[in-house]
């Protein structure tokens, strides 16, 4: 598993998955909805956590800086 997931990136998707949570855990956005964007969230962190994004490979794309 090759990293493709930079910094910048890893820190938009971690803003992402914790604003996404906050939204779900204060009942802001409920429902189905809510159920997603808490998933969405989970994922978006995991994938910054692991630098690996399997959407991005696919289409060879990397966020990382090339040496």
């Amino acid at each position: 598993m090759k990293k493709n997931v930079g910094s910048a990136d890893r820190i938009i998707r971690i803003i992402a998955a914790i604003a996404f949570a906050l939204l779900y855990l204060t009942n802001t956005v409920s429902g189905t909805l809510g159920i997603v964007l808490l998933v969405v969230g989970i994922v978006l962190f995991l994938t910054a956590v692991i630098n690996f994004c399997p959407l991005y490979f696919p289409f060879g794309i990397s966020t990382r800086p090339k040496k």
